[in-house]
């Protein structure tokens, strides 16, 4: 009877400790689940994911984020990067409801005897899915209601959704030190490389990560300490988790995925501009695929090309000398290569897009073409001879040519091969000043609304930037079509969806992979008769005028030098039929280059880059346009060779009606000091 007794009476305690326990966690749940978060969020999780940007051969460039991460869905996580995380996190993760009741009880006995004096780890009781609510819902404060608001959660979550989907959310989700959020982003943070190719010892080193993610000191430890979870779990042998705890763990502890210093200028352009058009959150939080045009080798030639040139210059010198390089493809606006300076990191200020200064005469090509326009031919012959008392508004004018001679009568094409200035002068006499600046106008180089229509304007006293001047020079060789810098192909959601970056449309790309060309939608903005003896003079200027220093052998080359007054700013610009570059040379604060320097220092940089960027080019001349005529000429005089074959000789072009000058009468040449009175 006694025995039956004490049975009743344990089963009664049993039975109403059970009630009481089950009456206990349901006020819990009444006075704490009902104002908890909308966890049912979490069934269409897209977390901030970090932009990346890449160049044209699909390298990595940099990322941009303001947390670190890299989306992994549960298929393409390693298997034993989640026995890791299983074996240090929650061994029983499989099997519980959301809280582990043994692993409570674990710690609870653990950490009573630590507390005792024994020698024992203390440990938690935190389920990955408790982790997952506290992330997701709750805040880190160390109170009752807190984990009691997280076990509700973790319940919930268990009921709603697939151990793989919470994990997938732990796995995404978790700080795991270095700016880096869940194991994607760690495993590039910390080793460089994607989940799938870690090693069993990193997937151990990444699940150490959780109890402590800013600290290193102890990370060959607490990596072996995973190893052993994972052997008591049954996930590796023993062997394979001491051939792991051998391996060397190389981390890469300043690893942010930065791009080399020869790109930074073309991406602070990129992020600059997507900053403007998709706005902060999208571009740090979206994580957008971004394809841009950079060329990676180009980058490094144009790179190194500029560098060479101004530490050349620099070398003992206080005040530094800086620069830009720019290059393009002329049909379609895309930038291949771009230097804003020598150092970024010294100055980010982008001299190839950011700094206006004076052009000097690289607007002469579109001066002459105004007048090629007009029907003057490249032969037409314009006086070379001392001009005094030329007065605008009040500016008295005394025009000088750059070598202080003066050489008479001189044709059009010689003129500006070798960019004289006096004979330059009486051409926008001739055809008007407004209409030479409306030349440089209509190309892009200066804006359409200008204070002031003067000469010094249409001689390059006006201010423009090295882009504004290529994209410019890129009509004199496309056809005359307006085009637009280009920093981005197309860019990507998280879902591969194309969103941006002018590719709207399914449109086929051409067999070199280069993107379809948008130029010919645009009207012409000149004809393309008087665009090709532009070009054809300007290629002339290469072989045998100012710009020699930017001959390419092998090669068709085609452009202009520029300097401007007490050399304070020197260009070059310059093409073939596929590619155009610019080069900028001067200082942040206008001063004289000093005697030597000039604009074959600018003619310098191109070469050394174009050589490398078409070693591997064939040799391809201009397009010649319909109707044009070739002959033979004496450069000096513009007569035919057979009418005057003395001096040199040269291939000219004529548009229809238009033909070589007659043969020349006795010379009669203009002296140094002679002068031509009044204002013509």
């Amino acid at each position: 009877m006694k025995f039956k007794k004490i049975c009743r009476i344990l089963l009664n305690t049993i039975f109403w400790s059970f009630v009481a326990g089950v009456g206990a966690l349901a006020a819990l749940v009444f006075i704490y689940g009902n104002d908890l978060p909308d966890y049912k969020s979490l069934a269409t999780y897209a977390p901030p994911v970090a932009t990346r940007l890449y160049a044209a051969d699909g390298s990595l460039l940099i990322e941009y984020a303001e947390e670190r991460r890299v989306f992994i869905d549960y298929a393409d996580l390693p298997p034993q990067l989640v026995n890791a995380f299983i074996a240090a996190e929650d061994q029983n993760f499989w099997t519980h409801p959301g809280i582990d009741v043994q692993g409570i009880a674990r710690a609870l006995v653990n950490n009573g005897l630590r507390m005792l004096g024994r020698n024992t780890t203390l440990s938690g009781a935190s389920t990955i899915t408790q982790q997952v609510a506290k992330n997701f819902f709750l805040t880190s404060e160390r109170t009752i209601s807190r984990k009691i608001k997280e076990a509700i959660l973790a319940l919930r979550l268990e009921r709603s959704f697939s151990k793989e989907h919470i994990l997938t959310l732990y796995m995404n989700q978790i700080f795991l030190g270095a700016r880096a959020y869940g194991v994607g982003s760690a495993a590039l943070m910390y080793f460089n490389k994607p989940v799938t190719e870690l090693s069993l010892a990193e997937c151990a080193f990444l699940a150490s990560l959780p109890k402590a993610p800013n600290d290193r000191s102890r990370a060959i430890e607490r990596r072996n300490y995973v190893l052993r979870r994972m052997v008591e779990e049954g996930f590796v042998t023993q062997s394979e988790a001491a051939a792991a705890a051998a391996e060397e763990l190389n981390i890469n502890s300043g690893f942010t995925a930065q791009m080399q210093p020869e790109f930074q200028y073309f991406a602070e352009d990129v992020r600059r501009q997507l900053l403007n058009e998709l706005g902060r959150e999208v571009l740090y939080n979206q994580g957008l695929y971004i394809k841009t045009t950079i060329v990676p080798e180009l980058q490094m030639a144009a790179s190194a090309a500029l560098n060479k040139e101004l530490d050349a210059y620099n070398t003992g010198r206080t005040d530094k000398l800086q620069g830009a390089i720019i290059a393009m493809n002329p049909h379609t606006g895309r930038i291949l290569a771009m230097s804003g300076g020598r150092s970024f990191a010294d100055s980010s200020f982008n001299r190839a897009t950011q700094a206006y200064r004076q052009i000097g005469s690289t607007i002469k090509p579109f001066v002459y073409l105004a007048a090629l326009e007009r029907g003057y031919s490249p032969q037409t012959m314009i006086l070379d001879a001392p001009i005094v008392g030329w007065r605008e508004n009040n500016t008295l004018w005394k025009p000088e040519n750059y070598d202080k001679k003066f050489l008479g009568d001189v044709p059009l094409r010689l003129s500006l091969e070798t960019s004289r200035n006096v004979p330059t002068v009486r051409l926008v006499e001739q055809i008007g000043t407004q209409n030479a600046i409306e030349a440089a106008q209509r190309f892009g180089v200066y804006p359409a609304q200008l204070p002031d229509m003067n000469l010094s304007m249409a001689l390059g006293s006006g201010e423009t930037t090295l882009e504004k001047l290529v994209l410019g020079y890129s009509a004199f060789v496309n056809g005359g079509h307006v085009v637009q810098p280009k920093l981005v192909d197309y860019i990507e959601d998280r879902y591969g969806r194309v969103i941006g970056g002018g590719v709207s449309e399914m449109v086929e790309w051409s067999d070199d992979l280069l993107p379809p060309s948008n130029a010919q939608e645009s009207e012409p903005l000149s004809d393309e008769q008087s665009l090709y003896q532009m070009v054809s003079i300007l290629q002339g200027a290469v072989e045998r005028g100012t710009g020699k220093q930017a001959r390419v052998p092998g090669h068709t080359i085609a452009g202009k030098t520029g300097t401007t007054n007490d050399v304070k700013d020197v260009w070059f610009i310059g093409f073939s039929k596929n590619m155009i570059a610019g080069v900028y040379l001067g200082f942040d604060t206008p001063k004289s280059l000093g005697r030597g320097a000039g604009s074959h220092m600018a003619a310098r940089v191109f070469a050394d880059f174009m050589r490398v960027a078409l070693e591997n080019e064939k040799n391809q001349p201009f397009s010649v346009p319909d109707g044009m005529t070739f002959m033979r000429v004496n450069r000096r005089s513009g007569a035919s060779a057979s009418a005057d074959p003395d001096g040199m000789i040269i291939q000219e072009v004529f548009k229809p009606g238009q033909k070589p000058n007659p043969a020349p009468a006795a010379a009669s040449a203009v002296s140094t000091g002679a002068v031509v009175g009044g204002v013509f």
